[in-house]
């Protein structure tokens, strides 16, 4: 597909190579950009990206998280190879607009997909894939697109759109109808997740004289939570009695989630969840594989994320939409050969969904578009001291029926605190987060909170204004 109109959709291979040179060139003279070994130069090829993303992953349910039975070595290997970002959160805990999110670098009030509902605008947005490709990489999109606007869009910049529209894009686990770049296609495969794998292996594998940046967006692990046959019933007899306490007493269809879940109680759903999990961390591994065998890996930033966390009974709680911790943090993992300082660790500074877009611009040697909202995580991947951000805006707009029971809202995460502001119906809640991570014990009302919750208060009116958000 060929890029729309504008001042730098049509530049010439030729000339973007060039300017991508002098732009690393010029990053690395200044000790900003990549670090020698993968500094794009005549000798010395641009890196590859490949950003995978799961559904509904919360962000503790990883092996290298301390989860007490799920098996998830492949993720667990870019973590121990690169960095793993354990306070990352998205702007909106809800799959259309934290996908949106993820693509544009802008939070839901500017790029418009506010709900599950809410159109994509083909006309104003644009999402880094476009960018990547006209600077002279080889693009795909695979997987899970999920955001309105009657069928899949036609999206400037993707080489290759390979995706589905069953159940308003939701998918099936089990013989899903597949589009590639609009035709469709007959299944390769029966279980979607080994499906789009397949795809992206085909894709990275292709011999080519350009670097790639794949986008590999994932069914799983949204429900109906159906695991593949080899993992089906792996863990039905685990011991869940490390999960909340009130999560047992929940049956799925019949308590204000029947939406959401599918029939049977909460411990035979969170079991078929961590067996769709391991699955994809499968075939993250057959990623890892293929790249190694064809000496790739090292010259590939991986980075995996999931479109938001999950509810399991926290806060008498299911599933998403809410402001809370379960809700709104993900796994974020960023493995960047020879860029990352001390491969292994783990850095505490705030990283959002919306960082992934300018962040991975970044270290292609791209300008960041100034109509991006996020911010690089670059300097962080660089230096473990690096400053992070002190506060972010988490937002949630109307999304009836699905997230009817959750009022709109609008919230601010700093470091240590949170402040909630429900548009409606309901008070706001303060949070000590370090005194209190669960969350359970509301300060607001308090005459001794009275100072903390007008100063939070006036600080997310203040982000609200200098990021153009809009309450509804």
């Amino acid at each position: 597909m060929t890029g729309r109109a504008g001042d730098d959709r049509h530049v010439s291979r030729r000339a973007a190579l060039k300017r991508i040179g002098a732009a690393a060139l010029a990053a690395g003279m200044s000790g900003m950009g990549w670090p020698r070994a993968l500094a794009a130069s005549e000798t010395s090829p641009r890196p590859n990206f490949i950003f995978i993303l799961s559904d509904d992953h919360r962000w503790d349910m990883l092996g290298v998280m301390g989860h007490p039975f799920l098996q998830t070595p492949h993720m667990d290997r870019l973590a121990h190879e690169g960095v793993l970002f354990e306070n990352a959160f998205v702007t909106t805990s809800l799959c259309s607009p934290s996908r949106a999110s993820f693509l544009t670098g802008q939070y839901a009030s500017v790029h418009g997909v506010r709900n599950n509902f809410s159109r994509w605008d083909e006309r104003r947005n644009r999402t880094f894939l476009e960018r990547f490709k006209n600077a002279g990489y080889d693009t795909a999109f695979i997987g899970k697109w999920h955001m309105p606007g009657g069928g899949l869009p036609n999206l400037p910049g993707v080489d290759l759109f390979v995706s589905f529209t069953r159940k308003d894009g939701q998918g099936d686990y089990y013989d899903c109808p597949l589009f590639v770049n609009h035709r469709p296609v007959p299944n390769r495969k029966p279980y979607i997740t080994e499906e789009l794998t397949d795809y992206a292996l085909d894709f990275i594998n292709q011999d080519r004289d350009r670097p790639f940046c794949l986008y590999l967006s994932h069914k799983a692990v949204h429900h109906d939570w159906k695991p593949p046959a080899h993992l089906k019933g792996k863990y039905k007899d685990a011991d869940l009695s490390f999960l909340a306490p009130e999560s047992d007493k929940y049956n799925t269809w019949t308590h204000n989630n029947w939406l959401e879940g599918t029939m049977g109680d909460m411990h035979s759903v969170y079991r078929r969840y961590c067996e769709c999990l391991e699955s994809v961390d499968e075939q993250i591994g057959r990623l890892l594989s293929a790249l190694e065998q064809k000496g790739r890996l090292d010259r590939t930033v991986i980075v995996y994320a999931g479109d938001n966390g999950y509810l399991w009974g926290e806060h008498r709680l299911y599933a998403k939409h809410y402001p809370y911790e379960e809700s709104i943090r993900i796994p974020y993992i960023v493995r960047a050969p020879g860029l990352v300082d001390r491969p292994g660790r783990r850095a505490g500074q705030m990283v959002l969904n919306i960082d992934l877009a300018p962040s991975l611009l970044d270290m292609a040697g791209l300008t960041p578009p100034g109509d991006m909202q996020g911010q690089s995580f670059l300097p962080l991947l660089r230096s473990e001291g690096a400053p992070g951000r002190k506060a972010f805006v988490y937002e949630l707009f109307r999304d009836f029926p699905f997230g009817g029971r959750v009022p709109p809202h609008k919230a601010i995460r700093t470091e240590s605190h949170k402040f909630i502001d429900w548009l409606m119906c309901r008070e706001p809640e303060l949070y000590d987060l370090v005194r209190d991570p669960r969350e359970l014990n509301n300060l607001y009302g308090r005459p001794e909170s009275r100072p903390l919750a007008d100063r939070l208060k006036a600080e997310l009116e203040a982000l609200k204004a200098q990021y153009h958000l809009v309450d509804g």
